[in-house]
């Protein structure tokens, strides 16, 4: 049985369990679906404009059993918080919580481990309550640091000017570039391997030149960043992963 409650729906597992789901209404859908967003921990009804929902919440209670059985799959969210071990440029680094210092967020420690050494720590003073904030929003401030001068760099190479760039939380794209030169981002970015994400801003710098993904495209990737196959690989392997972060 399926229920609506604004939106969201909930519907019923073969083993009895409630299972929410988000209703999207979208005009450019042609059918409806659903899908499992990129964190992995809850499911999406698209349904196109205009479509009968009572027809959308049926046919996501008939795909109740396959909701359920890959939202097990899903490994758990990890919260920023005392002890939690995140990626960050393809190493990991512990968080830290000092509630007895006043300097904010800072990271200590060495740039890389070795076999039984600590990890490096990025340490965050003031209250437990604000410190998921104060970790995102360092994590944010360090992927515009690392992201803006490499898009920069990779524009100029291709003789081209970016207008704007932003960092964002974008689930359905890594990057994107406008008919305006504005490149946009994702701040997970700063969760990959440094050269993954140097690949996505090499990718966007392209789009500047080519707004498609033609083999004319694919060869600028290439002079910018060598070999990207293995980078675009990696994200479709492990990119979800970095939704679950936070």
């Amino acid at each position: 049985m399926a229920n609506l409650d604004s939106d969201t729906i909930t519907v019923t597992a073969p083993n009895g369990e409630d299972l929410v789901v988000a209703v999207k209404i979208s005009g450019r859908a042609k059918r409806v679906g659903l899908r499992l967003d990129p964190a992995g921990d809850r499911a999406v009804l698209t349904v196109p404009w205009g479509a009968p929902l009572d027809r959308a919440v049926r046919f996501a209670q008939d795909q109740a059993g396959w909701l359920a059985r890959n939202l097990a799959k899903q490994p758990q969210r990890i919260a920023f918080e005392d002890g939690a071990v995140i990626p960050m440029l393809g190493r990991e680094i512990r968080v830290r919580h000092r509630p007895d210092q006043r300097r904010g967020v800072w990271l200590q420690g060495g740039e890389a481990t070795l076999d039984g050494a600590p990890l490096p720590e990025l340490c965050v003073s003031g209250e437990a309550d604000h410190l998921a904030r104060r970790v995102t929003d360092w994590l944010k401030r360090r992927a515009r640091e690392e992201i803006s001068p490499r898009a920069r760099a990779h524009a100029r190479a291709l003789d081209r000017r970016v207008a704007k760039i932003s960092i964002r939380d974008t689930t359905s794209r890594w990057g994107s570039c406008s008919s305006r030169a504005g490149l946009s981002f994702s701040w997970r970015l700063v969760l990959a391997p440094e050269d993954v994400l140097d690949y996505v801003c090499a990718h966007e710098a392209a789009h500047l030149v080519e707004m498609n993904h033609s083999p004319a495209f694919w060869r600028l990737v290439g002079d910018l960043v060598g070999d990207w196959e293995p980078h675009r690989r990696w994200l479709k392997r492990h990119g979800a992963e970095l939704h679950r972060y936070g």
